[in-house]
């Protein structure tokens, strides 16, 4: 059977779904493993999140990963990713960093765990828990797997739990950049601060923005808001790009449509103009994130070309 150490790995699992006569029926199951409990396991597959009670499960064990990208590209990546959401106050432990943000978004004030802290693990996890409790918040660690699979097992032995699981997704812009334009649609309006309409759509989805979230959003050099105004000027849809990293990646955030437009492919339209922007900056490819559980925006970005370069745990302090 498994065990905590194999949170973060690839596994397969046989599953007994019926009995017809005298002979047990199996499926099996292959994905990463992302949650064990007493009662049940959770798997991230290529079909969605799966959780089987374990006294279905007739069998189970890691298996080689599936061909992922180097532990550099990860790092790389997540790197660019938070330098494109600056946390106003930020700390190090090694390559480990501390980011705290008054509490707006989980991105902003976990400790990203990649590279070496430059100590054990657990005094480096000590380390994180006295930082955030010195600013009066609850201890959060952002875990890329595989890559910190050591990292969850420690975290599972102090009975941290997790938050749902994100996915990092990459894409191509050229097949992105090579649809027709929607000339049907209101333009994809780009511009270097947002409106006040703007925020008012992102604080409908995200809660009340505080002054660091203005500061997040506007602390990176070059990012651009997309607004879709109707012709009557009330907002259709928003989104915030940004290009960062050694490697120029775009990164696409808070992509949101107004409840009455959507299905009208404006989430399309506006990453593509996001696109057209990044790509006169040198980007060439783009990453976003997103909660595997949001079937309906993983849905969509997998019609854009995005599919999963990583995946990542937000896990909290016991209380």
């Amino acid at each position: 059977m498994l065990r905590q150490q194999d949170v973060g790995h690839r596994v397969v699992v046989r599953r007994i779904v019926g009995v017809t006569g005298d002979r047990t029926l199996y499926t099996d199951a292959l994905g990463e493993l992302v949650d064990l409990t007493e009662t049940d396991l959770t798997l991230a597959t290529a079909k969605g999140t799966l959780r089987v009670p374990l006294r279905e499960v007739h069998r189970a064990k890691r298996v080689p990963p599936a061909r992922r990208p180097h532990a550099t590209a990860v790092i790389a990546l997540e790197l660019a990713a938070d330098e494109a959401w600056p946390a106003p106050v930020r700390g190090r432990l090694g390559g480990w960093l501390l980011r705290a943000a008054d509490n707006w978004t989980g991105r902003a004030n976990s400790a990203l765990a990649v590279g070496d802290p430059d100590r054990p693990l657990e005094a480096a996890i000590d380390a994180v828990v006295k930082w955030y409790g010195e600013r009066g918040q609850q201890p959060l660690i952002n875990a890329p797997m595989p890559l910190a699979a050591p990292v969850n097992a420690a975290l599972d032995d102090r009975g941290w739990t997790s938050r749902p699981l994100t996915l990092v997704q990459t894409a191509s812009l050229a097949p992105i950049l090579a649809e027709p334009a929607r000339t049907d649609l209101p333009p994809a309006d780009l511009a270097d601060s947002a409106g006040d309409d703007w925020y008012a759509m992102v604080a409908d989805h995200k809660g009340a923005l505080p002054g660091t979230a203005l500061s997040i959003l506007n602390g990176v050099p070059e990012k651009v808001f997309a607004h879709v105004r109707d012709a009557d000027g009330d907002l259709l849809a928003v989104a915030r790009g940004a290009v960062t990293g050694p490697d120029r990646w775009l990164g696409v955030s808070l992509l949101q449509t107004a409840p009455a437009a959507r299905r009208r492919g404006l989430g399309r339209h506006v990453v593509r103009g996001l696109a057209q922007w990044a790509a006169q900056r040198g980007a060439t490819r783009a990453y976003l994130q997103v909660e595997e559980r949001n079937t309906a925006a993983v849905a969509l970005y997998g019609r854009l070309g995005f599919s999963t370069h990583h995946t990542y745990l937000t896990r909290e302090a016991p209380l």
